[in-house]
C-alpha cells in the first residue's frame, strides 16, 4: 500500500505593497485586480452591507465632507470609529480619513475598469489602488500586512474565495514592509 502524501501547506500570501514619496510624506500603494465590472467592486467599498463582509460595516451619511462610523470587525474588540469622507466620486476615487486613539489616516481608494468588447473576446476588469498617506514610513511594518489582509478580504468577498488569515500576513509580511524604500 502506498502511502498518502501529506497535503502540500497553504501558499503564503505574497506582499504587494511599495512606497512612493508624495508631498507630505510617502504614499503605502497596493493593487488588486478583479475580473468585475467597476461598479460592482465600488459597491463592495461603498454599501455597508457589502463593507461588513471584508472590512466593517458603517453607518451614518456618507457623502463629499459627512462623516459616519465604521465597525472594524476584524480588529480586537471590533471598535467603531469615525470616518470622514473627503472625495466620493463615483465609481472611480473614494478618500476617507479616520480618527481614532491610534491617530489619523487618510486612505484613498481608485478604481479603473475596462468593459469586455461585446464579441466575447473581452471581459470588464477593475483594477483598485489603494493609497495609505502616511506623514512617516514608521508603522509601515504593521500597516502594509494590515492592507494586504483587508484586500484579500474584499477579493474573497468578491469571488467567494476562501478568507484570509490574519497570522498568514502578519508577522510574516513584516519584515518586507519594513525593507521599503519610498520611489
Amino acid at each position: 500500500m502506498t502511502p498518502t502524501p501529506a497535503p502540500a501547506p497553504a501558499p503564503t500570501p505574497v506582499p504587494t505593497g511599495r512606497l512612493l514619496r508624495t508631498a507630505d510624506g510617502v504614499g503605502l500603494v497596493l493593487t488588486r485586480g478583479f475580473a468585475l465590472p467597476v461598479e460592482e467592486v465600488w459597491a463592495a467599498l461603498t454599501e455597508s452591507a457589502r463593507t461588513a463582509l471584508w472590512f466593517g460595516p458603517w453607518e451614518g451619511d456618507c457623502g463629499p465632507g459627512t462623516t459616519a462610523r465604521v465597525r472594524l470587525l476584524f480588529e480586537e474588540e471590533t471598535p467603531w470609529t469615525e470616518l470622514r469622507v473627503e472625495a466620493c466620486e463615483a465609481p472611480t476615487r473614494l478618500v476617507v480619513t479616520t480618527v481614532d486613539e491610534a491617530g489619523s489616516w487618510r486612505l484613498e481608494l481608485k478604481l479603473s475598469g475596462t468593459s469586455g468588447d461585446g464579441t466575447g473576446a473581452g471581459a470588464d476588469a477593475t483594477e483598485l489602488t489603494s493609497v495609505q498617506h502616511l506623514s512617516t514610513e514608521e508603522g509601515v511594518g504593521e500597516i502594509g500586512p494590515g492592507w494586504e489582509y483587508y484586500l484579500d478580504k474584499l477579493r474573497a468577498s468578491l469571488d467567494g474565495g476562501p478568507q484570509p488569515v490574519f497570522e498568514d500576513y502578519y508577522p510574516a509580511q513584516k519584515a518586507y514592509f519594513e525593507d521599503l524604500t519610498a520611489e
